[in-house]
Parts: C-alpha cells; structure tokens; sequence
C-alpha cells in the first residue's frame, strides 16, 4: 500500500439522544485524529473538543495498553474511530446503587 491508496474508515459518536457514524475515503498514513478532524463530526456536535477527547479504535483506547495516542495511530483499513464522551457519573457508584436497588 503506498501513501496516495486511499482507505475506507469510520467515525463514530453517540450521545445518549443520537448517534452519528460518518464513513470516510482517507488516504493511507492517516492518523486517528486527522481522520476525526477531517469527517466534519465536530461541525455536527460542538461539544466535541478534539484536543482532549478521548478516542479509541473498536473499543480499545487510544493512548492506553500500548496503543498510541490519536494524533500518531496510523488507521488501517476498515477502523472505526470511536469518540468517547467524558463519564458523568463514577461507574463503581452507578453498581453500588444497582446493588442497593436489588437488596431492597
């Protein structure tokens, strides 16, 4: 594969309300955060701040576990971007109410 091929992506963000999946003709060597940048998504949820967004390819976080950081993973063909919103509430609280809801 040579840098002018061009290779078929996903964007992906979900907000509680809607969900948006873009698919994009990127050429190859593009990197995670230069493929978000160019499909437009932020255009379409403001909220989106694409400096400190976390992101992550198929469920597996950019940055983390070896993986690089978006700005250097080089997409392959077929990824899917997934933007990640920040967490709104602490995911050990929402099991102990769970937990409590189910004791009661």
């Amino acid at each position: 594969m040579t840098k002018n091929d061009l290779i078929l992506v996903e964007i992906a963000y979900a907000l509680p309300s809607r969900q948006q999946i873009i698919k994009l003709q990127v050429p190859a060597e593009t990197t995670a955060f230069e493929a978000v940048n160019k499909s437009g998504i932020v255009a379409q949820f403001p909220d989106i701040n694409l400096e400190n967004v976390q992101m992550g390819i198929y469920g597996k976080m950019l940055g983390a576990k070896g993986l690089k950081k978006p700005k250097e993973y080089v997409l392959k063909n077929m990824d899917r971007v997934e933007i990640y919103r920040p967490l709104t509430i602490d995911p050990k609280e929402i099991r102990r109410r769970r937990a409590k809801k189910s004791c009661d």
